[in-house]
C-alpha cells in the first residue's frame, strides 16, 4: 500500500512519519484491497492541539477518519483504529455477509 504524508506548514521528523507509515501499513491487515492512504497533519490554530486526517482509497470507496488530539501520534492511533473497524464492515459488506 502505499502512503503519502503532507504536514501543512511544518515538516514532519523521521520519527512521526515512521510511527505513521507502522500504524497506517497495518491497515492492509483488514482489507487487502486498499489502493493507497492518504495522511493530512496540521496544527489546530489557537489550541496545542493537533490534527490528523487519515484518508484510505478502496474500490468503490473513501474511508475517512478525521481526529484532533494532544499529539499526532494519538491521532493517528484512534484514527487507524476507527478504519479499523470501517474496513471490516466494507469488506464484509462486498462479501455480502
Amino acid at each position: 500500500m502505499d502512503i503519502k504524508v503532507e504536514s501543512v506548514k511544518f515538516d514532519a521528523d523521521r520519527k512521526l512519519l515512521d510511527f505513521i507509515n507502522e500504524k497506517v501499513g497495518k491497515l492492509d491487515r483488514f482489507f487487502d484491497a486498499i489502493m493507497k492512504a492518504e495522511v493530512t497533519l496540521s496544527l489546530v490554530p489557537g489550541h496545542d492541539n493537533k490534527k490528523a486526517i487519515i484518508r484510505v482509497k478502496v474500490p468503490g470507496n473513501d474511508l475517512i477518519a478525521e481526529r484532533t488530539c494532544p499529539t499526532f501520534e494519538e491521532a493517528i492511533a484512534t484514527g487507524v483504529d476507527i478504519l479499523k473497524e470501517n474496513l471490516v464492515k466494507t469488506k464484509e459488506k462486498m462479501r455480502g455477509v
